[in-house]
Protein backbone atom coordinates (compact mmCIF):
# COMPACT_ATOMS: atom_id res chain seq x y z
CA UNK A 1 0.00 0.00 0.00
CA UNK A 2 2.65 2.54 1.12
CA UNK A 3 6.19 2.35 -0.21
CA UNK A 4 9.16 4.69 0.16
CA UNK A 5 12.04 3.92 -2.17
CA UNK A 6 15.52 5.44 -1.70
CA UNK A 7 13.84 8.36 0.09
CA UNK A 8 15.91 11.26 1.38
CA UNK A 9 14.11 13.58 3.82
CA UNK A 10 15.24 16.66 5.72
CA UNK A 11 14.78 20.36 6.27
CA UNK A 12 15.83 22.69 3.48
CA UNK A 13 19.32 21.64 2.37
CA UNK A 14 19.91 19.55 5.51
CA UNK A 15 19.34 15.81 5.10
CA UNK A 16 18.18 13.92 8.19
CA UNK A 17 17.12 10.60 6.66
CA UNK A 18 18.96 9.19 3.66
CA UNK A 19 18.26 6.33 1.22
CA UNK A 20 15.26 5.05 3.18
CA UNK A 21 13.34 2.02 1.93
CA UNK A 22 10.16 1.37 3.92
CA UNK A 23 6.85 -0.36 3.23
CA UNK A 24 3.52 -0.74 5.02
CA UNK A 25 1.18 -3.27 3.47
CA UNK A 26 -2.60 -3.20 3.41
CA UNK A 27 -3.78 -4.24 6.90
CA UNK A 28 -0.22 -4.41 8.24
CA UNK A 29 1.11 -2.92 11.48
CA UNK A 30 4.72 -1.67 11.37
CA UNK A 31 6.86 0.10 13.97
CA UNK A 32 9.78 2.48 13.64
CA UNK A 33 12.13 2.78 16.61
CA UNK A 34 15.52 4.31 17.27
CA UNK A 35 17.36 6.77 19.50
CA UNK A 36 16.55 10.46 19.70
CA UNK A 37 17.71 12.21 16.55
CA UNK A 38 17.59 9.05 14.44
CA UNK A 39 15.09 10.60 12.02
CA UNK A 40 11.87 8.89 13.07
CA UNK A 41 9.64 11.96 13.23
CA UNK A 42 11.28 13.36 10.09
CA UNK A 43 10.32 10.16 8.29
CA UNK A 44 6.70 10.60 9.37
CA UNK A 45 6.73 14.21 8.18
CA UNK A 46 7.95 12.99 4.80
CA UNK A 47 5.19 10.40 4.58
CA UNK A 48 2.44 12.82 5.63
CA UNK A 49 3.68 15.47 3.19
CA UNK A 50 4.70 18.09 5.75
CA UNK A 51 8.28 17.71 4.50
CA UNK A 52 8.95 17.11 0.83
CA UNK A 53 11.29 14.33 -0.26
CA UNK A 54 14.70 15.60 -1.29
CA UNK A 55 15.17 12.46 -3.38
CA UNK A 56 13.51 9.10 -3.97
CA UNK A 57 9.86 8.24 -4.42
CA UNK A 58 6.72 7.51 -2.42
CA UNK A 59 3.87 5.42 -3.79
CA UNK A 60 0.38 4.74 -2.47
CA UNK A 61 -1.52 1.80 -3.95
CA UNK A 62 1.09 1.75 -6.69
CA UNK A 63 0.57 5.41 -7.64
CA UNK A 64 3.36 7.95 -7.28
CA UNK A 65 2.39 10.56 -4.66
CA UNK A 66 5.90 11.93 -4.08
CA UNK A 67 4.83 15.49 -4.87
CA UNK A 68 1.26 15.30 -3.58
CA UNK A 69 0.50 17.91 -0.86
CA UNK A 70 -0.35 16.83 2.68
CA UNK A 71 -4.07 17.64 2.32
CA UNK A 72 -4.46 15.34 -0.68
CA UNK A 73 -2.54 12.55 1.05
CA UNK A 74 -4.96 12.84 3.96
CA UNK A 75 -7.87 12.65 1.52
CA UNK A 76 -6.45 9.37 0.22
CA UNK A 77 -6.55 7.85 3.67
CA UNK A 78 -3.33 8.79 5.50
CA UNK A 79 -4.04 10.13 9.01
CA UNK A 80 -1.43 11.25 11.54
CA UNK A 81 -1.46 11.40 15.35
CA UNK A 82 1.37 13.88 16.00
CA UNK A 83 3.89 13.76 18.80
CA UNK A 84 2.53 15.74 21.74
CA UNK A 85 -1.11 15.16 20.66
CA UNK A 86 -1.80 18.80 19.63
CA UNK A 87 -5.52 18.69 20.39
CA UNK A 88 -7.48 21.92 20.04
CA UNK A 89 -7.42 23.06 23.66
CA UNK A 90 -10.19 25.67 23.30
CA UNK A 91 -12.60 23.24 21.64
CA UNK A 92 -14.57 20.52 23.38
CA UNK A 93 -13.90 16.84 22.78
CA UNK A 94 -16.91 16.66 20.48
CA UNK A 95 -15.84 19.77 18.57
CA UNK A 96 -12.33 18.35 18.10
CA UNK A 97 -13.86 15.25 16.53
CA UNK A 98 -16.30 17.27 14.43
CA UNK A 99 -13.46 19.25 12.86
CA UNK A 100 -11.74 16.05 11.74
CA UNK A 101 -14.89 14.31 10.54
CA UNK A 102 -16.18 17.31 8.58
CA UNK A 103 -12.87 17.64 6.76
CA UNK A 104 -13.54 14.32 5.01
CA UNK A 105 -17.28 13.70 4.89
CA UNK A 106 -19.85 16.18 6.21
CA UNK A 107 -22.68 13.69 5.75
CA UNK A 108 -21.32 11.17 8.25
CA UNK A 109 -20.08 13.37 11.10
CA UNK A 110 -22.36 12.01 13.84
CA UNK A 111 -21.75 8.42 12.80
CA UNK A 112 -17.99 8.85 12.89
CA UNK A 113 -18.02 10.57 16.28
CA UNK A 114 -20.15 7.75 17.71
CA UNK A 115 -17.63 5.22 16.38
CA UNK A 116 -14.86 7.03 18.27
CA UNK A 117 -16.95 7.17 21.44
CA UNK A 118 -17.62 3.43 21.17
CA UNK A 119 -13.87 2.85 20.91
CA UNK A 120 -13.00 5.25 23.75
CA UNK A 121 -15.96 5.41 26.18
CA UNK A 122 -14.04 7.87 28.35
CA UNK A 123 -14.27 10.43 25.55
CA UNK A 124 -18.06 10.07 25.51
CA UNK A 125 -18.07 10.91 29.23
CA UNK A 126 -15.87 13.95 28.56
CA UNK A 127 -17.42 15.04 25.26
CA UNK A 128 -18.36 18.51 26.55
CA UNK A 129 -15.00 19.15 28.24
CA UNK A 130 -12.43 21.41 26.62
CA UNK A 131 -9.39 19.67 25.15
CA UNK A 132 -7.06 21.67 27.36
CA UNK A 133 -8.70 20.28 30.51
CA UNK A 134 -8.17 16.62 29.62
CA UNK A 135 -5.51 14.42 31.19
CA UNK A 136 -2.57 13.29 29.06
CA UNK A 137 -4.18 9.91 28.48
CA UNK A 138 -7.49 11.46 27.51
CA UNK A 139 -5.72 13.81 25.10
CA UNK A 140 -3.97 10.85 23.49
CA UNK A 141 -7.32 9.08 23.09
CA UNK A 142 -8.73 12.25 21.56
CA UNK A 143 -5.78 12.64 19.18
CA UNK A 144 -6.21 9.04 18.01
CA UNK A 145 -9.98 9.45 17.81
CA UNK A 146 -9.59 12.62 15.78
CA UNK A 147 -7.45 10.73 13.26
CA UNK A 148 -9.89 7.80 13.19
CA UNK A 149 -12.81 10.16 12.55
CA UNK A 150 -11.29 10.57 9.08
CA UNK A 151 -11.72 6.78 8.55
CA UNK A 152 -8.15 6.40 7.34
CA UNK A 153 -6.60 3.40 5.67
CA UNK A 154 -3.25 4.13 7.31
CA UNK A 155 -2.99 5.43 10.87
CA UNK A 156 0.40 6.98 11.70
CA UNK A 157 1.15 7.53 15.39
CA UNK A 158 4.18 9.48 16.58
CA UNK A 159 5.22 8.49 20.14
CA UNK A 160 2.13 6.74 21.47
CA UNK A 161 3.42 6.38 25.05
CA UNK A 162 5.16 9.74 25.44
CA UNK A 163 4.37 11.34 28.80
CA UNK A 164 1.81 8.71 29.80
CA UNK A 165 1.71 6.45 32.85
CA UNK A 166 2.27 2.75 32.03
CA UNK A 167 -1.31 1.73 32.84
CA UNK A 168 -2.60 4.40 30.42
CA UNK A 169 -0.30 3.73 27.47
CA UNK A 170 -0.86 -0.01 27.84
CA UNK A 171 -4.62 0.56 27.62
CA UNK A 172 -4.32 2.87 24.62
CA UNK A 173 -1.78 0.52 23.05
CA UNK A 174 -4.19 -2.40 23.38
CA UNK A 175 -6.83 -0.38 21.55
CA UNK A 176 -4.40 0.35 18.72
CA UNK A 177 -3.47 -3.34 18.56
CA UNK A 178 -7.16 -4.23 18.22
CA UNK A 179 -7.51 -1.70 15.40
CA UNK A 180 -4.51 -3.24 13.64
CA UNK A 181 -5.89 -6.75 14.16
CA UNK A 182 -9.14 -5.53 12.61
CA UNK A 183 -7.37 -4.65 9.36
CA UNK A 184 -6.35 -0.98 9.79
CA UNK A 185 -2.80 -0.34 8.60
CA UNK A 186 -0.67 1.22 11.35
CA UNK A 187 2.76 2.87 11.29
CA UNK A 188 3.94 3.48 14.85
CA UNK A 189 6.93 5.54 15.96
CA UNK A 190 7.67 4.57 19.53
CA UNK A 191 10.53 4.73 22.06
CA UNK A 192 9.08 1.84 24.06
CA UNK A 193 10.22 -1.15 22.00
CA UNK A 194 8.24 -3.70 24.01
CA UNK A 195 5.02 -1.78 23.49
CA UNK A 196 5.75 -1.38 19.76
CA UNK A 197 6.51 -5.07 19.38
CA UNK A 198 3.28 -6.06 21.13
CA UNK A 199 1.22 -3.89 18.79
CA UNK A 200 3.00 -4.49 15.48
CA UNK A 201 4.06 -7.50 13.45
CA UNK A 202 7.11 -6.00 11.75
CA UNK A 203 9.48 -3.10 12.25
CA UNK A 204 12.50 -1.00 11.42
CA UNK A 205 15.35 0.26 13.60
CA UNK A 206 16.71 3.66 12.57
CA UNK A 207 20.06 5.11 13.59
CA UNK A 208 21.69 8.26 12.21
CA UNK A 209 19.05 8.53 9.50
CA UNK A 210 19.50 5.01 8.17
CA UNK A 211 17.73 1.68 8.60
CA UNK A 212 20.13 -0.61 10.46
CA UNK A 213 17.69 -3.46 11.18
CA UNK A 214 14.41 -4.58 9.64
CA UNK A 215 12.24 -7.65 9.98
CA UNK A 216 9.39 -9.32 11.77
CA UNK A 217 9.05 -9.06 15.54
CA UNK A 218 10.28 -12.64 15.85
CA UNK A 219 13.35 -11.89 13.75
CA UNK A 220 14.19 -8.62 15.50
CA UNK A 221 13.86 -9.91 19.04
CA UNK A 222 16.58 -12.46 18.28
CA UNK A 223 19.14 -9.78 17.37
CA UNK A 224 21.74 -8.56 19.85
CA UNK A 225 20.92 -4.92 19.08
CA UNK A 226 17.26 -5.27 20.04
CA UNK A 227 17.92 -7.39 23.13
CA UNK A 228 20.75 -5.23 24.47
CA UNK A 229 19.57 -1.73 23.53
CA UNK A 230 15.76 -1.93 23.63
CA UNK A 231 14.58 -5.08 25.39
CA UNK A 232 16.85 -4.84 28.40
CA UNK A 233 18.20 -8.32 27.90
CA UNK A 234 14.81 -9.71 28.96
CA UNK A 235 14.38 -11.82 25.88
CA UNK A 236 11.13 -12.61 24.11
CA UNK A 237 8.37 -10.00 23.97
CA UNK A 238 5.23 -11.08 25.83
Amino acid sequence: MLELTHARIGYGPVTVVGDLNLTVGDGESVFLIGPNGAGKSTTLRGISGLNGLQAGTMTWDGQDITHLPASRRAARGIAVVPEGRHVFTQLTVQENLEVAARAVNRAAVRERIDEVFDLFPRLRERQHSFGGLLSGGEQQMLAIGRALAQRPRLLIIDELSLGLAPVIYQHVGETVRELAAGGLSVLLVEQNARLAMRICSRGYLLAHGEVVLAGTVEELERTDEMRDLYLGGLGKVG
